[in-house]
């Protein structure tokens, strides 16, 4: 039976990056099933407040491109497994986690002060940017409690 684990310190590469924990979680970062979302749901709502939606787009970009610089360094092999890399993969997700989380507060702040209608096209977007928002803090959140003990593994 094959085990979809990763020998603690070791950090895969190849085809292994898209089969271990917790790195099969770069699958739905890379993608953005949820953080795509956001990101689509906020360009689709007319923008009050410019600040605080400016920073979840921000967010939502620079994580999909730091994702995908990562899913390539581990696919590639060239972190040589190394516990410098394993750390630095722990850092960047634990980076992600306060940037999902700093811009979910944000996007869930107007949003409620935007509840004048409840029953607005721009409403409804924004609810659900903010359901997804935090479902993608809570996958880095995961992603980043796997990597830690990876990391201290080492």
């Amino acid at each position: 039976m094959a085990s979809n684990t990763v020998t603690m310190g070791h950090l895969p590469s190849g085809v292994g990056v898209c089969t271990t924990i917790p790195d099969i979680l770069y699958v739905p970062e890379l993608l953005q099933i949820f953080g795509g979302l956001v990101w689509i749901l906020v360009a689709c709502t007319y923008v009050v407040p410019h600040n605080p939606q400016g920073w979840v787009m921000f967010v939502s970009v620079f994580c999909f491109v730091m994702t995908f610089i990562w899913l390539v360094v581990f696919a590639c092999g060239s972190h040589g497994n190394s516990s410098g890399w394993a750390a630095a993969d722990f850092i960047y997700h634990l980076i992600a986690v306060v940037f999902y989380l700093s811009a979910s507060v944000a996007l869930a702040k107007v949003t409620m002060d935007f509840k004048s209608d409840p029953f607005t096209k721009d409403y409804k977007l924004d609810i659900s940017a903010v359901v997804f928002s935090y479902v993608t803090t809570l996958l880095y959140f995961v992603h980043t409690i796997l990597s830690a003990i990876r990391w201290k593994s080492f």
